[in-house]
């Protein structure tokens, strides 16, 4: 049996990823078996620059902290595992986990989690293919605005047509 301070150890670790998953948007659970030394130095340059932190835990230590915060994963945490947890964006660590899981053959996604619900593999690669929040808005805004410059633009073409068109000023020599 572990000594007292081992298991303190594991309880602190535990404490500090379940509130890492609780404060999360959303993460992804990874098989990261195989990846090479530089593939897995250029993941975490890229998760780190798109704000998601990874990390690998133990599995037991990992299903306990996602179960602490009501996310039952204990199914999908076998052979080696790491976890992917995104503060800011829903989508950009299962885009990212995405994009090297078609690269590389061995890393696999097992699953993830957004909005309180747990994701297979599929799932997470359905909110891969989801584009970025700030393009959602984007989206969402410029089809809000298309009808309101169309309108802009009949109400000038009737208003030019009604005063005839503008005379120009003379060009000064």
């Amino acid at each position: 049996m572990p000594s007292a301070k081992i298991l303190e150890s594991k309880k602190a670790i535990v404490a500090e990823l379940t509130d890492k998953i609780k404060a999360a948007k959303a993460g992804v659970i990874v098989n990261y078996q195989g990846i090479t030394v530089e593939n897995d130095t250029a993941l975490r340059k890229a998760l780190r620059e798109a704000g998601v932190e990874y990390k690998v835990y133990k599995n037991t230590l990992t299903g306990m902290a996602c179960s602490n915060a009501g996310y039952d994963v204990k199914s999908y945490l076998e052979g080696m595992s790491a976890i992917a947890l995104s503060n800011q964006d829903e989508v950009a660590a299962a885009k990212i986990m995405k994009e090297y899981a078609d690269k590389i053959p061995t890393f696999e996604i097992k699953c993830g989690f957004v909005d309180g619900g747990v994701l297979d593999a599929a799932g997470v690669n359905e909110l891969a293919a989801i584009p970025a929040k700030p393009v959602l808005v984007g989206k969402i805004l410029g089809g809000m605005m298309s009808p309101v410059s169309k309108l802009a633009m009949v109400l000038q073409a009737i208003i030019d047509k009604e005063n005839g068109p503008a005379e120009e000023a003379p060009a000064a020599e």
